[in-house]
């Protein structure tokens, strides 16, 4: 209940960039795929671009049209999900 409510303060003021980092940390799964839902249709709905960092790459692949994968503070990967999952 506390995610969704901060999201919803974060999101009222309709931003051009959203910065959501590790929302769904210690969330059970049917209230963290609640939580990526509700993120994505706002995201939408008003046109906002979502920066999502997590070190969850099942919920990054099932939600980023592009990725960076970073480890020691360098990029070491980047592109589509697709693109970094499969090359």
């Amino acid at each position: 209940m506390r995610q969704r409510a901060m999201i919803a303060m974060a999101m009222i003021t309709e931003p051009k960039l959203l910065i959501a980092d590790e929302p769904t940390t210690a969330l059970d799964v049917t209230i963290q795929a609640q939580i990526l839902e509700l993120i994505l249709e706002i995201a939408e709905e008003q046109g906002t671009s979502v920066l999502f960092i997590s070190h969850d790459l099942g919920v990054v692949a099932s939600i980023s049209d592009q990725m960076m994968v970073m480890y020691g503070g360098q990029v070491h990967e980047s592109g589509s999900a697709d693109q970094v999952f499969n090359d």
